[in-house]
This record gives structure tokens, C-alpha cells and sequence, in this order.
């Protein structure tokens, strides 16, 4: 594996006016606003840089928003290296799978766009007696066992000592009490629709396949290492399965992690707004090299990694 692994954030990383310093700098990075924008007829431009934050927090918008400030990063990336040393493979935290496919080739701009509205309007409109909790000081193994008794269940294996718990608002009570008697440290409610990447959400795998069936689909140019088995995959025919599935499954945020490491990965650069993926890296591997890419100044210092 080449020593570069490519990293694509998630929901919550979200800020307005991502990109837009890269954008008025770099043409390819504009126009990937441009093409994704009218493949949804919705100005992300508008709706990325001016927000309001509650509108851009939005899951249906947040999602193409995001993938596509993403993507507009890598296209400044190369347009300011000439070329990027090829990944020995690319990453994404949740929706940032969607944006991973798009950069290994697998996806169109257009098409992963069109994908990820949908995949928004679909959790969005999903149950919302469920929502989600972060334990912070313990293990996923020790929350598995604490939440036993409760109807929760693991989302986001994220870092040591940094787990995403989903399921019925019924039961955070329950599971927080449990949660601090086996030694939690903190357990905070975060700001979202519905208990993602858990059983809830199987509600909503069926129309989000039938729409992964109808995209159109190329080769990967890069390996992917896939959030529901931590696995790397070469073929793009595993990915609307996996994608499918990834809606309502845990995202094995560690084990992909060191599955990079362990397959030769040095150097990780999170393409996106913030570096909440370069930080869980910190956290997870022993000593990574690490470079986020969000403004023109952090664009100048990922470039020796980069290239």
C-alpha cells in the first residue's frame, strides 16, 4: 500500500462557509460546486457559504452540502499539487463513504450528489422518537455490555474511549445511568434526527437500495476500506450493499483505521471542513502522520504529504 490514506468527514463537520475560501482560488474546486448543485437543482453554494447553520444542519441538506465542499477541497488539492502521489486508499466516516467513492472514481460528482439527498431525505423523514448519545472514557466492548439491558445499541466505534451510542429517546435515561456505573465519564446528547446507523433505520434501507441499484456506477481507481467491516474493497459492485447496509450498522471507524495502518498507511490527509478525522486518528494509531485540508493555509501544509 502507497503510504497516503485519504480521509472524508461525516455529518457534523459541517460549518458555513466551507470551501469557499478554496473555491475562489481554484476553478476545479468551483465548478465541483457547480456540477453538484445542478444535479440537484439546489444552490450548495448559497446553501454551504451563507447557510443559516440550521438550514445547512438540515440532514437532507447537510449531506450533499458536505460531500460536495469535500470533494471541492481534493479538487484544489490537485489543482495546486499538478498531481496528487495516488492513495494506497481512501476512507469516509458515514456520508464521507459516499464522498470516498466519488475520489476513488467509483461515483460521479452528480451521481453521489443525487445519492446522498435522497439518503438525507430518507433518514430525515425517519423515525424521530430515536436519537444518539456520545460516551466519552470508555471502550465499545464495556458500552455494548453497560446498554444490554436498554433497547441502544452501538453506532459509531469512533476512537478508544470515544463511542456513538443510537436508539429510542425512552431509553437515554437508562442507558446513561447504566452508562456512568461502568464508568463513563461523560455521556452527551448530540443534535440529531433520528437513532442513525442502528435497527431504526432499516425502515429506510430499502428505498435507499433501490436508489444505489440506479446509480451509475464505474471502476474504483483506489481501494476503499469499507465503515461496516472495516474490510478494503476493490471492486465498486460491493459498494451498494455495503452502502445499504451501512444505514443502519455500526460504523467500524477503528477497525477500518487500523486496517489502513496494518496495510502499510504513514500519512493521513482529511479532505473537508475541521479535522475531527485527523484527531480520532491521534487516538487510534500510535504515532500517524496527519494533514487536513479545509482553507488555503492548511491546502500549503498537506501539500509535502500529498504529493
Amino acid at each position: 500500500m502507497a503510504t497516503v490514506v485519504w480521509l472524508f468527514p461525516g455529518q457534523g463537520s459541517q460549518t458555513v462557509g466551507m470551501s469557499r475560501d478554496l473555491a475562489g482560488r481554484y476553478p476545479n474546486a468551483m465548478r465541483a460546486f457547480d456540477e453538484a448543485s445542478s444535479a440537484i437543482g439546489i444552490d450548495l453554494k448559497k446553501l454551504a457559504w451563507d447557510g443559516p447553520q440550521s438550514d445547512l444542519d438540515q440532514t437532507a441538506n447537510t449531506q450533499p452540502a458536505l460531500l460536495v465542499a469535500s470533494i471541492a477541497t481534493l479538487r484544489a488539492a490537485e489543482d495546486a499539487a499538478g498531481s496528487l502521489a495516488a492513495p494506497g486508499a481512501v476512507l469516509g466516516h458515514s456520508l464521507g463513504e459516499f464522498t470516498a467513492l466519488v475520489a476513488a472514481g467509483a461515483l460521479p460528482l452528480g451521481e453521489a450528489v443525487r445519492l446522498v439527498r435522497k439518503r438525507g431525505e430518507l433518514m430525515q423523514a425517519a423515525d424521530p422518537s430515536g436519537g444518539m448519545l456520545a460516551v466519552i472514557g470508555l471502550d465499545a466492548d464495556a458500552i455494548t455490555r453497560a446498554i444490554a439491558d436498554t433497547r441502544m445499541v452501538v453506532a459509531n466505534d469512533n476512537a478508544p474511549g470515544q463511542v456513538v451510542i443510537s436508539g429510542p429517546r425512552d431509553d437515554f435515561d437508562r442507558a446513561t445511568d447504566a452508562l456512568k456505573q461502568a464508568g463513563a465519564k461523560r455521556v452527551i446528547p448530540l443534535r440529531t434526527s433520528a437513532a442513525f446507523h442502528s435497527p431504526a433505520m432499516r425502515a429506510v434501507a430499502p428505498d435507499l437500495a433501490e436508489a444505489l441499484a440506479r446509480a451509475k456506477w464505474d471502476a474504483l481507481r483506489y481501494p476503499v476500506i469499507a465503515n461496516v467491516d472495516g474490510e478494503r474493497h476493490e471492486q465498486a459492485a460491493d459498494f451498494p450493499k455495503l452502502l445499504e447496509k451501512q444505514v443502519w450498522s455500526p460504523v467500524q471507524w477503528v477497525a477500518s483505521m487500523r486496517r489502513a495502518e496494518g496495510e502499510g498507511a504513514a500519512a493521513y490527509v482529511e479532505f473537508g471542513p475541521g479535522n475531527v478525522l485527523t484527531g480520532l486518528a491521534k487516538r487510534i494509531l500510535s504515532e500517524p502522520r496527519v494533514a487536513n485540508v479545509s482553507d488555503e493555509t492548511t491546502l500549503k501544509e498537506a501539500l509535502p504529504v500529498l504529493r
